[in-house]
């Protein structure tokens, strides 16, 4: 079998995944505290006997776009845009600490403070629950305070400090589950002064427009190899075509 075949195939199936990150991308583009995931092509020799010229392409995941996304106001008292690099720590469905940018919090029934995909937000004392309250605020160090239900206005009450810590980007991977966990011997410690900005979100860092163009490159380049292949292919009947003519 012809080489280009192979070649050709391997192309079409990394511009496909490549088509499958950013269709990823796309879908997420209004998700609060969303990083962009992003791909490599890398080119690698195809091994065995023939023209040592010709290589076939592999996708490997290259990480997130930790850029932060552009401050969105909402004056909600449990909505929080973390600082540059900070990430605030919830619990994670294995029971393991994990990492978020998503600061669109509540709190439910039980009390529990939750992410907008229901996992716990971690407080300096574990898993933040919260007594009856009639209002409720965020510090910009983290620190959350409540009015107790049946309260003056004027009796505010410290309860926790949200714990949010100072990660490069470098140091994470981001699970199935959407959350950041840290790398190896990667350490977390909990990040001083003002963390984040209260009555606000961050915006996905997904630039909708340059997505656009790239799934349109990559599905050109899927076209592509699978014509490449075909052309492969009628090649091979040819040749098997002429060699039994002679």
């Amino acid at each position: 079998m012809d080489k280009s075949l192979y070649v050709a195939m391997t192309g079409a199936r990394q511009a496909w995944d490549a088509q499958t990150a950013v269709s990823h991308n796309i879908a997420n583009a209004s998700t609060v505290g969303f990083k962009a995931a992003l791909l490599n092509v890398e080119s690698r020799e195809v091994s065995g006997d023939g023209f040592h010229t010709r290589v076939h392409a592999q996708a490997r995941a290259a990480g997130f776009d930790a850029s932060s996304g552009h401050l969105m106001h909402t004056d909600r008292a449990l909505d929080v845009a973390l600082a540059d690099d900070h990430w605030l720590a919830v619990l994670g469905s294995d029971g393991e600490t994990a990492y978020t940018r998503a600061g669109d919090l509540s709190v439910n029934a039980l009390g529990q403070l939750l992410t907008s995909s229901g996992q716990p937000v971690m407080g300096e004392g574990g898993a933040v629950a919260l007594p009856p309250f009639s209002a409720i605020e965020v510090a910009g160090d983290g620190t959350l305070s409540i009015i107790p239900e049946g309260a003056g206005a004027n009796q505010m009450v410290v309860l926790d400090r949200l714990m949010v810590s100072r990660i490069e980007g470098a140091d994470l991977d981001r699970g199935s589950d959407g959350l950041f966990r840290l790398k190896g011997d990667a350490e977390a410690t909990p990040a001083p002064g003002k963390v984040l900005v209260s009555g606000a979100l961050e915006a996905s860092n997904v630039n909708l427009a340059e997505s656009l163009v790239q799934m349109i490159e990559h599905q050109r380049r899927f076209e592509m190899q699978v014509q490449a292949m075909k052309t492969a292919d009628e090649n091979a009947r040819q040749s098997a075509g002429l060699m039994k003519l002679a």
